[in-house]
């Protein structure tokens, strides 16, 4: 099908509130990459509705596909196969992008590789550093999931830790509402932080018993919200910006201590970031600092292959298909797919 020899994956991401596709060769070359974000539209509800975020999705994919090929100047001649979000994510946005490369695959008669989306995030550290080889030890942080993840191989994962309640992103989200900062609440709170003293108050670093790797976020959520309700029933005026800065690092700490401490008792020599809030500059900034000081290399996807992305789809989807994987036409979105499985 494909002249060219290098492999050429189209990737399709819709499991939240981003439709995205991109073109990506070999699973670390980007020839295209096209997103269209939904954020002003479900910025006006504070939070992603799911209905809406389906409709939105079936008005645009055709149209982002279609570019995603002008862009690399590719036909579907040139694609080895489609690979697709098919979890976890909300499940209506996940069917839209489900069957329309359910459809693409059977209409151009092209393969169909299913892709984990967290599993994407992971293997976004590919595109950025073409070098990058497991093992290594990834710490996953997004809206709805915080884990550390052991990267085995290109396609295989170990979860070494993980949050029992809020992920982080949904920590940030509600501290955010609480601030009356809006949605999305993750890049607020990092920008109005860079102006807050992240000393000005102790937040709790919270621990789970005899499970050192894991995390819990819903305590400091309530002691923020908690220290705010404090505040009004006293009258003593808030500085939004060091509640922000003060939050932000009890959570970082607490990520970057766990990453760290478990890449080491696992004898990793690298520790990556990978998810939604990965984008957040303290947090690179601190697991840098701090992975460098312990003896370990550290690695992060630039900042355009954070965010929900067709890219990192693809290069996900190019190990899996390397490995002979196909899915049939009766790939399903299924909402709560946990990493690792098949």
């Amino acid at each position: 099908m494909n002249g060219n020899p290098k492999t050429v994956i189209l990737g399709i991401e819709t499991s939240c509130d981003e439709t995205a596709a991109a073109v990506v060769a070999d699973g670390r070359e980007v020839i295209s990459n096209v997103i269209y974000t939904q954020i002003p539209t479900h910025t006006l509800y504070g939070g992603v509705v799911p209905e809406i975020a389906s409709r939105e999705h079936v008005l645009k994919i055709n149209q982002v596909i279609k570019k995603a090929l002008s862009d690399a100047e590719m036909t579907w001649d040139d694609i080895d196969a489609i690979a697709v979000t098919y979890g976890p994510g909300l499940v209506g946005p996940l069917l839209i992008g489900v069957s329309t490369a359910k459809a693409l695959a059977y209409a151009k008669d092209i393969p169909l590789v299913g892709v984990n989306h967290i599993e994407g995030h992971v293997c976004a550290n590919y595109i950025t550093d073409s070098a990058l080889e497991p093992p290594y030890m990834c710490l996953v942080a997004s809206g709805g999931h915080s884990h550390i993840v052991s990267v085995d191989d290109y396609t295989k994962y170990t979860i070494i830790g993980r949050t029992h309640d809020d992920a982080a992103g949904e920590a940030f989200d509600k501290v955010a509402r609480a601030l009356g900062l809006g949605y999305p609440g993750g890049p607020k709170v990092d920008s109005l932080a860079r102006d807050g003293n992240p000393d000005a108050i102790e937040f709790p670093r919270a621990s789970v018993g005899d499970s050192p790797y894991d995390f819990s976020f819903s305590g400091i959520k309530s002691s923020v919200l908690n220290y705010l309700n404090g505040c009004e029933m006293k009258g003593e005026e808030v500085s939004i910006a060091d509640v922000a800065a003060s939050f932000q690092m009890a959570v970082i700490d607490v990520l970057c201590n766990h990453t760290i401490k478990a890449a080491i008792d696992h004898g990793m020599k690298t520790v990556a970031l990978a998810g939604g809030v990965a984008a957040n500059s303290l947090l690179r900034e601190t697991m840098k600092e701090r992975a460098e000081a312990a003896g370990l290399t550290f690695r992060c996807p630039e900042l355009i292959y954070c965010t929900d992305n067709g890219a990192m789809i693809a290069a996900a989807g190019y190990f899996e298909f390397i490995e002979g994987r196909r899915a049939d036409l009766y790939l399903n979105a299924i909402p709560n797919l946990k990493i690792g499985e098949r």
